[in-house]
């Protein structure tokens, strides 16, 4: 059984509001691609398990343009 993460596939948009300014937060990718410089090349089984969430869940994180507020939110994977 494999799984893909809607966000990173663009399969569907998730809108977030900031809890400090109440603006619209932005989907700045996957936590993994943040690792270092080579993290976004390698393959996705191996810095999914270095991400802290369970293997059907995607970490992003939605960053506030208004204030500045970064958090992160665990995205439900979809099997295909």
């Amino acid at each position: 059984m494999d799984f893909l993460c809607p966000l990173c596939n663009g399969l569907e948009r998730k809108v977030i509001v900031c809890e400090k300014c109440g603006g619209i937060m932005e989907d700045r990718g996957a936590v993994q691609e943040y690792f270092d410089d080579y993290s976004p090349y390698l393959d996705l089984e191996i810095t999914r398990k270095v991400d802290g969430v369970p293997r059907d869940q995607c970490l992003h994180i939605f960053g506030c343009d208004t204030c500045g507020t970064d958090t992160k939110i665990a995205i439900g994977m979809v099997e295909y």
